[in-house]
């Protein structure tokens, strides 16, 4: 307020003037100017004529930083105003492979419909990798397979996936279209090099009924799965998010396992905080909002 005040007296060359424009009284700009003054330890007016100031030395050089400072401070302003207005900012997002193939775009193209000028950073990453990201602050909301036991880490449940077993139209247990888990036995598995809730299922219901889970390959991406899958080379248990086109497709056949259900949750989870950016905390509730819809 002292370098406004100070300002305004030197474009205007009148302390009168200047009151007028900041809204202050004429002793209240004298006093800022000569607090001013008394910092600096040199006087920034020539006040000879006492109804036209004019700048000293000093006065011109402080006069050109306090232009500047000044219209640094209002474009800080109007950016924050910007952020909070959601005309701009940004949201750095972190998914898994499969929520961030087949459930972010989704999730994405509803937030830009009403939030076009904010920019999104997308990271894919596993969901273990993800929670230490949030906690480094390298993203602002992550999508995830598992509730975390970490307490500065808030989870909401948004949807739920079954974790399907899929084969090629051209598999022997295509066309019956289910088996029993002691029948699957004697099938070639390929599985997620991910260590996972679900990967833990599948393993725990084969040791359950006795049965072998003959892993003959680990793969890092599902969509190598799915191609291998598709080429006859394996059997495969995926999220059935991932698989849909396909299956719809005829590309890949669901297999029914009987005495085997198990479906993943998917959590949105961020920083316990009270701090997250405007930006972040919309792309939240569109989120909740859009799959709410989905399921209702």
């Amino acid at each position: 307020m002292q370098l406004e005040m100070f300002v305004a007296t030197a474009e205007l060359r009148s302390v009168q003037r200047a009151s007028e424009r900041v809204f202050r009284t004429q002793p209240a700009v004298s006093m800022a100017i000569r607090k001013l003054e008394e910092e600096l330890g040199t006087p920034l007016f020539d006040r000879a004529n006492r109804g036209n100031y004019q700048l000293t030395a000093a006065g011109e050089v402080l006069f050109a930083y306090a232009q500047r400072l000044l219209g640094l401070r209002d474009e800080a302003l109007t950016h924050v105003k910007e952020l909070q207005s959601l005309e701009d900012g940004r949201v750095r997002i972190g998914a898994n492979e499969s929520t961030g193939n087949h459930l972010l775009p989704r999730l994405i193209q509803a937030f830009r419909k009403k939030y076009p000028k904010i920019r999104l950073d997308v990271t894919r990453q596993n969901s273990r990798q993800l929670i230490h990201d949030l906690r480094d602050n390298m993203v602002d909301i992550a999508l995830i397979s598992f509730a975390p036991d970490e307490k500065d880490i808030e989870t909401t449940p948004i949807m739920k996936d079954a974790l399907v077993l899929i084969g090629s139209p051209e598999h022997p247990l295509a066309n019956k279209g289910r088996a029993s888990l002691r029948e699957l036995g004697s099938e070639s598995f390929i599985a997620h090099t991910v260590t996972s809730q679900s990967r833990q299922k599948v393993v725990e219901a084969f040791r359950s009924s006795e049965t072998p889970l003959r892993i003959v390959m680990e793969v890092a991406m599902l969509e190598t799965i799915k191609e291998l899958v598709a080429m006859k080379l394996g059997l495969a248990f995926v999220p059935e998010m991932s698989v849909q086109d396909e299956i719809q497709r005829g590309e890949l056949v669901r297999i029914e396992v009987d005495g085997f259900q198990y479906e993943r949750t998917l959590y949105l989870a961020r920083r316990r905080s009270q701090a997250h950016s405007h930006a972040a905390r919309e792309f939240a509730e569109t989120v909740f909002a859009t799959l709410k819809k989905v399921s209702d």
